[in-house]
This record gives C-alpha cells, sequence and structure tokens, in this order.
C-alpha cells in the first residue's frame, strides 16, 4: 500500500465547537466562486489581457457590480492577479483553467462541475442507498470523456508516484482498469526493459492509445480490452497494477477481481494498490478517504472506501502472502496511505523468474 497527507484544507478537524461547525459548512463559498468563473469561461476570455471590470461585464454582459466581486475574490484566491483596476490571469488561469491553451484541462474541469451538482443531492442518495443517476459506465461517449478527465487528474502525480514504486526486475507489468494508461507509461518511462498492458473497457483503451501515441514509451505499451470484473485475465505478468479501481466495486467483487488477478501473476509476481485507504481502528480517517465513499455513495452501486485491515484481510483470504504498506514522501502521494504490495505465495523470496524463462513466455498481444 501507499500513503498521502489529510488534505484538510481550512477545515478544522474534529468539529467541537459551534464556531468550527460553521466554519465547515461555509468552506461552500470559495468553491463556489471557483465554479462561478468555470462557467462563465473567465480564464479563457480574459485570455492574455489585462481587464477592467468595465470592459470584461461589457464582454460577458454581465453586470459590473456582481463580476466585480467575483474577481475580487479569485484575485484574493490567486486565479487571476489585480493591478490598479486592472485583472489578469494567473499562471494557472492562463494555462489549464484556459480553453485555448494546450494545457486546458477540460473534461476533468467539467468533472469537477458534475461532482458538484451531485453532491447537492447528497440526502437523496442517503435516503436510497443508491446512485443518484443510473451508472453511465456502459456509455462508450461517457467512458471516452471520464477517461480523459482520469488523464488530467493524474499528470503530475504518475511519474513521482512511478520512481518511488519499486517494481525490480519486472519485464511485464498489467494496469488493471487503468483507463489513460497513465501509469503504465510512467513506469514504462523509468524501466526500458518494461513491457506494459493496460486493461480497461474499448472506449477507455481509444483514449489510451491516443496517450501512448505521442509518448516516447508508448510503443512498449499494450492493450487489453476486458470486463475484469466477470471474465478471466489472459496472459502472466509480473506485476499488477490496481490504482483507484478498488473504491468503485463491493468486497465481494473486490475479492473475486484479486483471485482473478492472482491466476494472471507469475510466481513470485507482485499485486500493487493504491486507493483511499482508511487508517484507523475505526474506520474513520484520512478525511479525504471519508469523504470519497459519500461520491462512491452518489455514483456507483456498491462502491465504497475500505480500511487497510479490510484489504489485507481479502487480500490474504485470496491468497496473496506478504501484504505491506507502501509509504511515499510527504507531497508526492495520490491518497495518504493508499497503497498495498501484496505478494504471490511461490516463493519463499520475492523473486521472479530467470531471464531465459521470461523469453518462453509471450506478452499479450495488442
Amino acid at each position: 500500500m501507499v500513503s498521502a497527507s489529510d488534505r484538510r484544507g481550512a477545515v478544522k478537524l474534529p468539529i467541537t465547537t459551534f464556531t468550527e461547525f460553521r466554519d465547515a459548512v461555509s468552506a461552500y463559498r470559495l468553491p463556489l466562486v471557483l465554479l462561478a468563473a468555470l462557467e462563465l469561461d473567465l480564464c479563457t476570455v480574459i485570455g492574455n489581457q489585462a481587464w477592467t471590470i468595465s470592459e470584461l461585464a461589457k464582454t460577458l454582459k454581465l453586470s459590473e457590480r456582481g463580476l466585480g466581486i467575483l474577481c475580487r475574490n479569485l484575485a484574493m484566491a490567486g486565479v487571476l492577479r489585480k493591478q490598479g483596476a486592472r485583472y489578469r490571469n494567473s499562471k494557472l488561469g492562463a494555462t489549464v483553467l484556459n480553453a485555448r491553451h494546450p494545457l486546458y484541462r477540460r473534461e476533468y474541469l467539467e468533472l469537477l462541475r458534475y461532482h458538484w451538482s451531485e453532491w447537492l443531492r447528497l440526502l437523496e442518495a442517503v435516503k436510497t442507498g443508491r446512485p443518484i443517476e443510473r451508472e453511465t459506465s456502459d456509455d462508450p461517449d461517457w467512458r471516452r470523456w471520464f477517461t480523459w478527465a482520469m488523464y488530467h487528474r493524474t499528470l503530475e502525480l504518475t511519474p513521482a508516484i512511478a520512481s518511488q514504486v519499486k517494481v525490480g526486475r519486472a519485464r511485464t507489468l498489467l494496469d488493471l482498469g487503468g483507463g489513460p494508461g497513465t501509469y503504465a507509461l510512467a513506469f514504462l518511462a523509468r524501466h526500458p526493459r518494461l513491457q506494459a498492458t493496460v486493461c480497461d473497457r474499448e472506449a477507455a483503451l481509444e483514449v489510451a492509445k491516443a496517450i501512448a501515441a505521442t509518448h516516447p514509451a508508448g510503443r512498449r505499451l499494450s492493450y487489453l480490452s476486458l470486463d475484469f470484473t466477470k471474465e478471466a485475465i489472459p496472459g502472466r505478468y509480473d506485476v499488477i497494477w490496481y490504482s483507484n479501481v478498488l473504491h468503485m466495486y463491493s468486497p465481494a467483487d473486490n475479492q473475486a477481481i484479486f483471485r482473478r488477478a492472482l491466476a494472471a501473476l507469475r510466481p513470485g509476481g507482485r499485486l500493487i494498490i493504491q486507493d483511499a485507504l482508511l487508517h484507523d481502528r475505526e474506520g474513520l480517517y484520512p478525511a479525504e478517504a471519508s469523504l470519497f465513499a459519500i461520491s462512491m455513495l452518489l455514483c456507483t452501486e456498491a462502491g465504497d472506501t475500505y480500511s487497510c485491515s479490510e484489504v489485507k484481510e481479502w487480500l490474504k483470504t485470496s491468497g496473496f502472502v506478504r501484504v505491506r504498506l507502501l509509504r511515499l514522501k510527504k507531497g508526492t502521494q495520490d491518497w495518504e496511505g493508499g497503497f498495498w504490495r501484496p505478494l504471490l505465495q511461490s516463493y519463499p523470496h520475492e523473486r521472479l523468474p530467470t531471464d531465459e524463462n521470461q523469453k518462453k513466455i509471450q506478452h499479450p498481444a495488442d
């Protein structure tokens, strides 16, 4: 397993006073300011120019009073820069928030807006225990959109994580449920002799292929279209990377996936899991992992976030041994304490097949 710092921000936890309760509830204010800017596509309109509020309001057909207060708060937050009577984009605003810039993260910004609308319906999901809308994961258009959003989310994370998660002398890696293949490509970039396969639905693999086509290590990436929740995993691998997938499925589904992963590992192989894991005895912390379970309630039929002890028990029941936690440098993790590194019981030590044996095993075809 691997770990990340608790991202509580300005909200003090645990909440023990009315003032702290008020401050926690009031934390909606800045997110709504930021979402209003996204809704207006404000950073795209501003572009590389410096604007007065009067000029900007005229262009956007908005009130000067409303836009002035909004821009002042965006400048306070650092998204805009204010100099005298003029506002311009910060570096962030001019790039990833600007639809005219190559670094614009359209799909992930859309996903953030979509999440906000989902969370406003939380009470509905609490009453029913069901997602607020029918799952759309089988819709190819939705799957492509979501896969691009996941690519945007992990761009900065993957190199730092791949540099710390050791794969040893592994020659084959399966990125199970890997979506855009961002992690697979990061491992390939660090290990010139490694071959990787990203396994997901066909629509997700279309995105992975487009991304790999622009990546120096992309030629060493293969693709496997598979519903691994129902089908056996073909091929044999030294490492299976199971990142940010665990939370989407029920305990029973995850244990079935673990058994399929076990069958697809070579002797001495490793399953490495990255996810939002709960660490404490009561299953409450870190806060980010608990809060993420709400997203699973809103969006999935049976997803949740799970404790380290639960996942460890599932792995051992599925046939893995020597399950241990991996810790990464602070500030470089996807989730706090979010990595398990379970080993397949085949050798008394963590040992991979020899290069001679490796040559006899064919890597799964594209």
